[in-house]
Parts: C-alpha cells; structure tokens; sequence
C-alpha cells in the first residue's frame, strides 16, 4: 500500500470548483419550467453540461492534489467517459425535473440519479489510472454512495422543492458539499497501489497534460458562473436604479364588460376566470358569463397585478377563487364550486407549476 496525502490549496480548490458549478446549474434553470419545450431542452442540456462537467472537474482538481510516492497517469478515454457518465445522469435528472410534475417522487428520483452520478463518475474516473491502482471494498462503495445519495437528494428537494433565491443558494451549498464529501470519503476508504499496467483503452495522460484540460474546464465553470451570478444579484440593483421603470399602474375602474348595449365594470376580485373567445374573452361571475372587449393577451397583461394566471392557452384563472385543485399525470384541473356559471378550468402541463405555486401546493 502506498501511503498519499492532499494538496491543501487544491483540496479548497476542488470545493470551490463544486460549488460555482452547483450554483452555476441550479440558478440557469430557474424560470426553465416557463419556457416552451425546445428552449427548456436547451436550457436543461446547459445546466447538464455545468453541473456534470463541475463533478468531472471537482474530482480531477482533487486528483491532481492527490500526492503519491510513484509517478502515475491517466487513460485518456477513460477519463473522457468518466465526464460523459456525469454529463449524462445529471441531464437525465433535469429532464425530470422540467418535464414532469414536481411531485416529492421526481424530486427525491432526481436527487438519487444525481448522487449516483457522481458516484460512477469518481470510480470511473479512478479506474483510468495508470501505473497505480486503486484498491476498495463493496463497503467502501456502499458508505460513499450512501453519503453521495443522501447530500443530492437534499440538494435537490431544496433547490426545487420552493425555486426561491434563498433556496437556490442552499441547494449550492448541499450540492457542493456532496461532490467534494463524497469525493473524498470514497479516496479516505480507498489505498493505492503500485501497478505496471498502462496503456488499456487510450492513450494516456499525465498530471500536466491533465491539468490543462481542467484549467480550461474551470476557465469556463467559472466564466458560467461570473455570467450566472450577475444575473442572480440584478433584481436588487435594479430596485435602487433611478433608471427602473415606474410600475405598471393598476385598474382604476375595473375590468370592462358591456349588457344590453352599456359597457360596465367588473372589480378583479369578483372575477372566477376568463375565456378566450376569439379576439375577445368571457367573464364568469357568480352565475354570469358576460363578455369582454379585451383579448386573452390584453387581459393577461393588465390583471397581472391582481394575481391572474394563465392556467391554459384560452384560460385566466383567479386563484382566489379556486376551490379545489386536482393534479393529473401531466395536467391539472382549478375547480370553481361557488361559481355557478364555471365548474372547472384545465391547467395545461406548461402552466403546471406557476398554478401549484399560486395556490401554495
């Protein structure tokens, strides 16, 4: 056995790395479930390749700070794979995440994937090395998975249980601190061993070479997260900004609607929901459909600031009035049972999320 110790500097190195991508990819798809299909897959494969591509580079800044007695290298294809498999499994999580109803069971799902992820990575990873091989139990897997397992899943119940910036910013922490624990727990239950095989799949690296390529890695982590980052903290500049915009005035008299040749107005509050009719929409109160001259669009806009939701394409919804609400498998239904004129209004799956936390599920 050999013995081995840690470079200090890159040890904090390889947690920083960890963390810059944790927030990097986690804060990227916040917002993503709003987007239509093909910019939340590219959004998604973004974040995959972040996030994935920070557990690679973690694990190598940590292996390149990993001080051995004897001189060793690393299977250039292996090593490869070994990004590949993070990439992959972190995308596989993400597309459950936006592309299916955030129930506790996609969430804790997810989280399991990424662990396991970043378990596969670390031992793929250390089987490329050559001139030295790494020795370990089923145990020793097991207590790292373990570890790997329960941090992610934590990770990720709080960074998309509630999509807040607090919660994004814990979720960073959880996510960091699972790559860099189980990076090292695996190593600390892992000895090392003198080995004359070289050369199996690929043509092989050594700790320079190796090194580039994680500075490159890093460079563009770390660019992500300048990029990242300044978007997160924009919202507060922006409120002390003398050149913001003025809010956008509320409704004074209310919300037009015409009987028997007179336009009336109804007040937002007393509104169930409206429909698209063409270029204009229907009210539903109490027992009335009345009709309005607004579009769907231009009754979006204006009532945004009463908390008016767009529940499908041809429906507003006020979820002050909803009564009860039903998830389906990828859909939902807002139900109305004080409203005479309405009984229920589909929730498409796009809209899924926005409606849930509307009513605080």
């Amino acid at each position: 056995m050999l013995d081995y110790s840690h470079n200090a500097w890159l040890v904090a190195a390889s947690l920083a790395v960890a963390m810059m991508a944790g927030f990097t990819g986690l804060y990227l798809t916040h917002g993503a479930s709003k987007l239509d299909d093909q910019k939340r897959k590219l959004v998604v494969a973004l974040a995959a390749i972040i996030l994935g591509g920070g557990i690679w580079s973690m694990h190598f800044v940590a292996m390149l700070g990993l001080q051995l007695p004897i001189l060793f290298y690393y299977d250039a294809l292996i090593t490869l794979i070994s990004a590949l498999v993070a990439i992959l499994m972190v995308g596989l999580a993400l597309l459950i995440l936006h592309f299916r109803p955030r129930t506790m069971g996609t969430i804790v799902g997810a989280g399991v994937i990424v662990g396991l992820g970043i378990v596969v990575m670390h031992y793929v990873g250390m089987a490329g090395m050559e001139l030295c091989r790494p020795v370990y139990n089923v145990w020793d897997v097991v207590i790292s998975t373990l570890a790997s397992v329960v941090l992610s899943v934590l990770a990720i119940w709080v960074a998309y249980d509630n999509r807040t910036q607090r919660n994004i910013l814990l979720g960073t922490v959880c996510f960091g601190l699972a790559v860099f624990t189980m990076h090292f727990v695996a190593t600390g239950l892992t000895d090392f061993v003198a080995s004359d095989t070289a050369g199996r799949a690929g043509p092989a690296l050594n700790n320079q070479v190796l090194a580039m390529g994680v500075t490159v890695s890093v460079f563009l982590i770390c660019g992500a997260f300048l990029l990242t980052g300044i978007t997160f903290i924009e919202p507060a500049a922006a409120e002390i900004s003398p050149s913001a915009p003025e809010p956008e005035p509320t409704l004074r008299a209310g919300v037009p609607f015409e009987r028997e040749g007179q336009t009336f107005f109804a007040q937002p509050s007393n509104i169930a929901a409206i429909r698209a009719e063409g270029h204009y929409t229907v009210l539903y109160m109490n027992a009335e459909k009345l009709f309005c001259p607004w579009s769907i669009t231009e009754a979006e806009s204006r009532l945004a600031p009463d908390g008016f939701l767009r529940a499908h394409r041809s429906y507003l919804v006020n979820p002050k009035q909803v009564s009860r609400f039903e998830r389906h498998k990828d859909n939902g239904t807002c139900y109305f049972d004080d409203v005479d004129a309405l009984s229920k209004v589909p929730v498409s799956r796009s809209r899924l999320t926005d409606i849930r936390e509307a009513l605080g599920l």
